[in-house]
């Protein structure tokens, strides 16, 4: 059911540390809970809370696409460097830099033909922010001989450029993206905690989730191509990983924090 004894769902040191867990993290997990005489369970959303809490503080932002939708921005002359902020949460701010291009790719999770109520991302017709960069209104979806969305064809609003916007268009939605022209493959591994938390009792075994490994093909910034093995990322409404080597990132946690002290 697992890898080894350093599988990231394993609750060991080695499990725990390739899962790209802060050591801090985890030394502030272990004086939460204490030392206790007798055999007793803790919830795993605890670890994740305190991972989460260290990361929201020191993690670099960046954007990854995890199931990639081309979108050719119909307007765009050339190519764009924007300044894109590295982490909002430091002083002083630093930035680096980001290129948009005529042809860049959004997750499909951000787009909906048909979206259900309170939905802020981009639909026909429809407006959003791409992150550090403009608002884009969707013109056309073309779709393939099946059916499928091959591409979405998008103007970008003039003057609505981040940090100097003119354009009096307010979105509610923002999305990551991705330049399709320099944008780096990868694997994204999300994991779902070993024991399902609906199942009871003493064998582990029979409590074990049956599915808790899922692992997306998308892409990512070329930025994350130049990162160090060990690097932690948060991606923008995804997540936060760690880069386990040139093509891997493992989710260390996601972004929702569901635990209540």
């Amino acid at each position: 059911r697992v890898d080894g004894w350093d599988d990231p769902r394993m609750p060991t040191i080695c499990g725990i540390r390739r899962r790209g867990v802060p050591a801090e993290a985890l030394v502030n997990f272990c004086r939460s809970v204490g030392v206790a005489k007798a055999n007793s369970e803790v919830d795993a959303r605890m670890l994740d809370h305190f991972a989460r809490e260290y990361l929201n503080v020191n993690a670099e932002r960046a954007m990854a696409v995890f199931s990639p939708v081309k979108v050719v921005l119909t307007n765009l002359k050339e190519a764009e460097e924007l300044p894109f902020e590295i982490n909002p949460n430091e002083e002083p701010r630093r930035t680096r830099s980001v290129r948009l291009t005529r042809e860049i790719y959004i997750d499909s999770s951000d787009f909906a033909e048909n979206p259900p109520p309170k939905y802020f991302r981009l639909t026909p017709g429809g407006y959003v922010r791409l992150k550090a960069a403009y608002i884009i209104k969707c013109d056309e979806i073309v779709k393939d001989s099946e059916g499928r969305i091959a591409e979405l064809r998008c103007s970008i609003v003039e003057g609505s450029k981040s940090g100097g916007d003119t354009s009096g268009i307010k979105c509610k939605g923002v999305v990551q993206w991705v330049s399709a022209e320099c944008g780096k493959k990868f694997k994204f591994r999300h994991y779902d905690t070993l024991l399902d938390p609906d199942k009871t009792g003493e064998d582990f075994v029979e409590r074990l989730r049956d599915n808790s490994l899922t692992v997306f093909e998308g892409v990512g910034e070329p930025y994350l191509a130049e990162a160090e093995r060990g690097a932690r990322f948060q991606f923008m409404r995804c997540g936060y990983f760690v880069k386990e080597d040139a093509e891997t990132f493992i989710e260390i946690v996601d972004l929702k924090d569901s635990y209540r002290p």
